[in-house]
C-alpha cells in the first residue's frame, strides 16, 4: 500500500522539499491508520493521559541530546530551556500542553501522536517556525496567535471542522489538515488571505466530495502550487478561473476595498499611537472642548439661552488653538525625545563596544601566554620547579583579573557620566514641556472662566425678563425648568462651570502624570540594566580566574 502510494506521489512531479513533506505525512497516515490502532489500544488502555511536566521534559531533551561523554558532560551542566531550538513530545499520551514558556528559541516542536484536545500553552514560542500537533483529537483550531514566525503547519487528523483562528500566521507556507471533518468551501476562502502558502493538504475531509472542489481551490487559492500532494496543474487553474470568473471579479472587488479600509485603519492607528506616545492625542482640535460640553447634563438646556449660540462658537474658537499649541508641542517634544534617548543608547553601546574589544585583546594575549606555560609545564619533572611555575601563573592570572576589573572599572564610571548627562538633557526637556503645557492648560482655564462669566449674565438676565414677562419668543420646556427663580440658574450655570473645569484639570494631571511617569521608567530601566550588565560581567571575570586557576592545581594532583 505504501508503495503504491509512493508512486502516486513520485508521478506529480512534485519539489523534492513537497515529495519528502508528503511522504513523510502519507506513510505517517497509513502506518498510524494501522498499526498505530493496534499498539496505542493497548497501550493506552493501562497508560492515564498525561500533562507536560519538568519531568517529561528533560528527559525527552536527554533522550535528543548528545549522547556519550558529551551527552553525560551537557547533563551535568544543566539544561537550559532558552537554548533548546528542537523538541519531540510525540507520542507520549499527553492531554494537555503545559510547561513549555521556557522554550523562546524553539523553532521546531513535534507533539503528534497524543491525545492532545485543546492547543495551549504555545504563547511564549514566538520563534517557532515548524510545528506538527497531527494525530490528536483536537477540536478548534486556537491559541496560534504570536506565532507569527511559523511557516509549517501540522493539523493532520483531527477533529477540526472550520479553519479559523489563523490571521496572524502571515509567513504560512504548509498546511496539513487532512482527515478532519471540514465540510464548507468557505474554509478554502479563508485562506485566500495567506499569500505565502504553497501546499495545502485537504485529503480525507468530506470537503473533498464536492464535485468541484480542486478546481475550485485552483480558482480561488492562485498562489496555490500544491494540493494533496500533488502539483495543480494550469489546465485545473483555467478551468476553475472559467467557472467561476464572476465570483472571484466580486471577492477581488469586495478585497480591495476590505484593503483599503485596513491600511486606511492602520495609518489612523499609527498616527494616533504616535500621538499618545507624545502624550497629546485628542488635542489636535476641538475634542477636549467638546468632550467638556459632552459630559456636562444641563450643556443642551444652557446652550438655548438667548446669544449663547454664538457665545459658544466665539469659546470654542480660542479655546481650540489653545489645544493646537500643546499637541504641536507635544509632537516636537517626542521628536527631541526621541533623539536623546537614541543619541544616549547609541554612546552607551559604543562604550561597551569599545570596552569589550579591549578587553577581548587582552583575554587573546592572555589565553596565547597561558597556553604556552601550559605546554612547558607539562614538561617539568621536577616538583618544586614545577610549583614556582604554578605559582607565577596564578600571580598572572590575579594580574589579569585585575586588569578586567580596572577595564569595567573604567567602563561603568564612563556610563555613569553619560547617563547623568542624559538625566540632565532629558529632564530639562521634560520640565520645559510640562511647564509650558500648565501655561497653555491655564489660559483655557481662564477662556472658561471668562465663559462661565458671560453665561451666568446671560442667563440671569434672561430670567428676569422671564418674571417681568419681557419675553417675547416662547422659551423651550427644557430651558423653561431653569429658569425658576435665580438660584436654581445659578446653580445650573455653576455646576456646567465646575464640569468644564475638571475636564481640563483632568487632562492636564493626565499628560502630566504619563509623561513623568515615562521619564522615571526609562531612567530606573536604565539603571537596573546597567546593574545587570556590571553584575554579570564581574561573575564572568570571577569565573573565568576560577577555571584557570582549578586547571592549575589539576596539574598538581
Amino acid at each position: 500500500m505504501v508503495t503504491d502510494l509512493h508512486n502516486k506521489i513520485s508521478n506529480c512531479f512534485l519539489c523534492t522539499r513537497c515529495c519528502v513533506i508528503a511522504l513523510l505525512i502519507t506513510v505517517t497516515a497509513v502506518i498510524n491508520g494501522s498499526s498505530r490502532q493496534k499498539r496505542w489500544k493497548m497501550s493506552w488502555k493501562q497508560d492515564e493521559p498525561k500533562v507536560i511536566d519538568d519531568e517529561m521534559l528533560q528527559q525527552a531533551i536527554v533522550e535528543q541530546g548528545p549522547q556519550g561523554q558529551a551527552g553525560k558532560i551537557a547533563k551535568k551542566e544543566g539544561i537550559q530551556y532558552e537554548e533548546v531550538f528542537q523538541l519531540r513530545l510525540d507520542f507520549r499520551n499527553i492531554l494537555k500542553i503545559y510547561h513549555l514558556w521556557h522554550f523562546t528559541s524553539l523553532t521546531k516542536l513535534q507533539l503528534n501522536n497524543n491525545v492532545i484536545e485543546r492547543i495551549e500553552g504555545l504563547e511564549n514560542l514566538t520563534n517557532l517556525i515548524w510545528l506538527d500537533l497531527s494525530f490528536n483529537n483536537i477540536d478548534v483550531i486556537e491559541g496560534l496567535d504570536s506565532l507569527v514566525k511559523l511557516q509549517d503547519l501540522s493539523l493532520f487528523n483531527n477533529r477540526i471542522s472550520v479553519i479559523e483562528n489563523l490571521d496572524t500566521l502571515q509567513n504560512l507556507h504548509i498546511l496539513s489538515i487532512g482527515n478532519n471533518a471540514i465540510a464548507q468551501l468557505d474554509n478554502v476562502l479563508y485562506l485566500r488571505k495567506f499569500k505565502n502558502l504553497r501546499t495545502l493538504n485537504l485529503a480525507g475531509n468530506p470537503i473533498c466530495d464536492e464535485e468541484n472542489f480542486k478546481i475550485f481551490v485552483a480558482a480561488f487559492l492562485p498562489d496555490l502550487v500544491y494540493l494533496d500532494y500533488r502539483l495543480l496543474d494550469e489546465q485545473t487553474r483555467e478551468t476553475g478561473l472559467v467557472k467561476y470568473h464572476f465570483a472571484l471579479e466580486d471577492m477581488k472587488q469586495n478585497e480591495s476595498q476590505e484593503q483599503k479600509a485596513i491600511e486606511a485603519q492602520k495609518i489612523s492607528n499609527e498616527e494616533l499611537q504616535l500621538h499618545k506616545d507624545a502624550f497629546v492625542e485628542f488635542l489636535n482640535g476641538a475634542q477636549l472642548f467638546d468632550s467638556m460640553f459632552a459630559e456636562d447634563p444641563d450643556a443642551e438646556k444652557l446652550a438655548l439661552l438667548p446669544g449663547m449660540e454664538a457665545l459658544l462658537e466665539i469659546f470654542k474658537s480660542k479655546m481650540e488653538p489653545l489645544c493646537v499649541q500643546i499637541f504641536d508641542a507635544g509632537l516636537a517634544q517626542l521628536a527631541g525625545r526621541t533623539a536623546e534617548v537614541d543619541s544616549f543608547f547609541t554612546c552607551s553601546h559604543e562604550a561597551v563596544a569599545e570596552s569589550q574589544r579591549k578587553a577581548a585583546q587582552t583575554l587573546a594575549d592572555f589565553e596565547n601566554s597561558r597556553r604556552q606555560k601550559t605546554v612547558e609545564m607539562q614538561q617539568i619533572a621536577d616538583t618544586k620547579l614545577l610549583e614556582a611555575h604554578i605559582t607565577s601563573c596564578h600571580e598572572q592570572a590575579d594580574q589579569f583579573s585585575e586588569t578586567l576589573m580596572s577595564l569595567e572599572l573604567q567602563l561603568v564610571d564612563q556610563l555613569e557620566d553619560i547617563f547623568k548627562d542624559f538625566e540632565r538633557n532629558i529632564s530639562d526637556m521634560v520640565g520645559g514641556f510640562i511647564e509650558y503645557v500648565q501655561g497653555i492648560f491655564a489660559l483655557c482655564r481662564n477662556l472658561e472662566n471668562q465663559h462661565h462669566e458671560q453665561q451666568l449674565e446671560i442667563a440671569l438676565e434672561t430670567l428676569e425678563k422671564v418674571v417681568k414677562n419681557e419675553i417675547e419668543e416662547e422659551i423651550p420646556d427644557d430651558l423653561a425648568m431653569l429658569l425658576v427663580d435665580k438660584d436654581t440658574v445659578t446653580n445650573a450655570v455653576n455646576a456646567s462651570h465646575d464640569t468644564h473645569l475638571l475636564k481640563i484639570d483632568n487632562r492636564e494631571d493626565e499628560l502630566l502624570t504619563r509623561i513623568k511617569s515615562w521619564m522615571s521608567g526609562l531612567l530606573k530601566s536604565i539603571h537596573n540594566n546597567e546593574v545587570e550588565r556590571n553584575r554579570k560581567r564581574i561573575s564572568e571575570i570571577r569565573n573565568y580566574i576560577s577555571f584557570v586557576k582549578n586547571e592549575l592545581e589539576d596539574m598538581t594532583s
